[in-house]
């Protein structure tokens, strides 16, 4: 019957559907499915042989299998430090009775708004060999290691509270729906409050904590930034040794191993997750809900000692902000030498990035690539979806599948499948080169954001009432005019906030960029990192700085466009 009503609809498509097909089977194909096969062909198979030679080289590559043990402990460390933590600043900021807690936010919300190659270089500039605190340590304590912050324990750091956004995100909204009855039955019974918080809310919480913890994992397995900008010689991960392997053609086979690798990682954990959350079942006690109301702590010494904790940790995450915004309107000189004077503060810097060319370049390439990618993304998620939505059968679930591929790989795998496949004529794409093009880090763009990007426009679309849709048929309406008329202004507002995200995503983005980007054509993910090089001069870090702070404003106004509107309405 499904086999009947799939070859009555293809039948029945005009030549301009056809090719819209056409276009999203060919997309899929050449840039989801052949490229991850071909690493497999590049890893395993040599003259049409099979070899393990790759397996090989990488287990007698003492680098290599390094690298590989650091990405599992520093993923393991952080699973526990980030929990630690982003489960304290949520009870401070939605379950306790915190003074400040609305100073607090503002504070711990700071990831939100900037994060990635940006934050690592932040806190590089701020407590690195000739950072701000340093050099106020160094100057009180005489004998302090200017070099203390560098390698696992400084990319442990700096990962533990980067990556807390995501408990500030989707714990704060768990903890929100936790039933307020049942905690005020359970205090009503004798019970104390860190009873009822150990073992009436935190079970409740478990399949949203074990969700975070298993994203946090993955950050920690793929990460590169801070590896990279801070692990030195003794502690460098997957992600920074496969871009090294990457660059020559004589180790690119390791590289694409260590990435497969990666990307089976991931997909286990994936899996068990969603497993999880099916064999799940935690909920409230009680049926009927009451809002829910911050709890005091009774124990007066406790109470001062998380105040006191939380106020540390609301310094920790505010400083490398305002002293990156502070830093910006000085000189070379202060910026270089980590010192504040009234009589150094300038607006050359922002003068500069906006005035000269080459200052302006980077932020313009990014801005263009950003927008670029996530209009694209948009389109062919749009198109994607209305198929979707109009046309349920197994091809349809199929083109959705694989449209789906790139969430269970990670940006590494993604690159290293687009530099192996595309370093030479393929006839899928017309006997093209892609790789050492500008349109290579485009394309990368552009998938790793079509499964975020479709859910959420399939998501809109299924929320609309179909009898408007029919309205529209029965009164003539062709299905063009009908989407463009009735269907797209509903689901614009999403779609605007799905590409404000998008925008806001790439336009820092350091991880994938740094594979495929154009050597003549430098982003701003790249342009910061390399202003956290040693050699890199002082006035690089001053426009470094400016584009930090612009980036930020940059993400304020999006979340605000996204999430901020959103509250009003």
């Amino acid at each position: 019957m499904d086999t009947k009503r799939s070859k009555k609809h293809f039948l029945s498509l005009n030549f301009s559907t056809f090719v819209i097909y056409a276009i999203i089977i060919w997309f899929i194909i050449a840039f989801l499915i052949y490229p991850n096969l071909n690493i497999l062909k590049e890893i395993f198979f040599r003259d049409g042989k099979l070899t393990l030679d790759s397996v090989d080289r990488l287990v007698q590559s003492k680098r290599a299998m390094k690298s590989l043990y650091n990405s599992f402990i520093l993923a393991i460390s952080l699973s526990i430090t980030v929990n630690v933590i982003g489960i304290f600043l949520v009870l401070v900021l939605e379950y306790f009775e915190v003074k400040g807690a609305k100073i607090l936010r503002l504070g711990y919300f700071t990831t939100l708004i900037y994060g990635g190659v940006v934050l690592v270089s932040g806190y590089k500039f701020i407590y690195g060999e000739t950072g701000f605190i340093t050099k106020i340590m160094a100057e009180v304590l005489p004998s302090f290691n200017t070099t203390w912050f560098k390698g696992y324990w400084a990319v442990l750091f700096v990962m533990t509270f980067a990556v807390t956004s995501n408990h500030v995100l989707f714990l704060s909204n768990a903890i929100r729906k936790v039933d307020f009855q049942t905690i005020e039955a359970a205090r009503n019974m004798g019970a104390s409050t860190f009873y009822i918080l150990r073992r009436v809310v935190l079970p409740v919480l478990k399949p949203t904590i074990f969700a975070i913890t298993i994203l946090v994992f993955l950050n920690g397995l793929g990460a590169t930034s801070a590896p990279l900008i801070l692990g030195g010689v003794d502690f460098q991960t997957i992600n920074p040794m496969i871009l090294t392997f990457s660059q020559s053609s004589t180790s690119r086979d390791i590289a694409a191993l260590l990435a497969l690798i990666l990307g089976l990682a991931t997909f286990l954990l994936l899996s068990v997750m969603i497993k999880f959350e099916r064999s799940g079942n935690y909920m409230s006690v009680s049926k009927v809900k009451s809002e829910f109301k911050k709890q005091k702590i009774e124990n007066k010494i406790v109470n001062v000692l998380i105040h006191v904790i939380a106020y540390a940790l609301f310094f920790v995450y505010i400083i490398p902000v305002l002293l990156i915004v502070i830093f910006s309107f000085t000189d070379a000189y202060s910026i270089n030498n980590a010192t504040l004077s009234l009589s150094r503060f300038t607006l050359k810097n922002y003068i500069s990035a906006f005035s000269s060319q080459s200052a302006l370049k980077p932020y313009l390439v990014s801005i263009v690539y950003g927008a670029s990618a996530a209009v694209l993304v948009v389109i062919l998620s749009l198109v994607a979806a209305r198929i979707l939505h109009k046309v349920k059968n197994k091809w349809t679930a199929l083109m959705e599948y694989s449209l789906l591929i790139p969430w269970i790989l990670p940006s590494t795998l993604i690159a290293i499948g687009l530099i192996i496949t595309f370093d030479r004529p393929r006839i899928l794409i017309g006997g093209s080169v892609l790789v050492g093009t500008i349109w290579m880090l485009l394309l990368a763009y552009v998938i790793v954001r079509i499964p975020f990007t479709l859910r959420m426009v399939k998501a809109s679309f299924f929320s609309i009432d179909s009898s408007l849709e029919d309205a529209a048929k029965n009164l003539g309406a062709s299905s063009f005019y009908t989407f463009m008329k009735v269907l797209f202004p509903i689901i614009l507002p999403s779609t605007l906030a799905v590409l404000a995200l998008n925008f806001n995503g790439i336009l820092a983005d350091y991880d994938l960029t740094v594979f495929l980007y154009h050597p003549l054509f430098q982003p701003l993910g790249v342009v910061i990192k390399n202003s956290t090089d040693a050699q890199a001069v002082a006035d690089t870090r001053a426009l470094t700085l400016v584009y930090s702070v612009i980036l930020m404003i940059m993400s304020t106004i999006a979340l605000y466009f996204v999430y901020g509107r959103q509250s009003e309405d």
